[in-house]
């Protein structure tokens, strides 16, 4: 699939972060996508963005 990855299962926070970088997300779309996987349940940690 075109502009698609695919992400192993038990991805930790950090590897997510690092592959969305090598795609080129922004900033502030890495922390969108990090509010919406916490907001679906799917992150059970809390998000500080300082």
């Amino acid at each position: 699939v075109p502009n698609a990855f695919f992400l192993k299962k038990g991805l930790t926070v950090e590897e997510l972060v690092k592959a969305l970088n090598a795609v080129g997300a922004s900033t502030s779309s890495i922390i969108s996508i990090l509010e919406s996987i916490k907001a679906a349940g799917a992150l059970s940690a809390e998000i500080k963005i300082i």
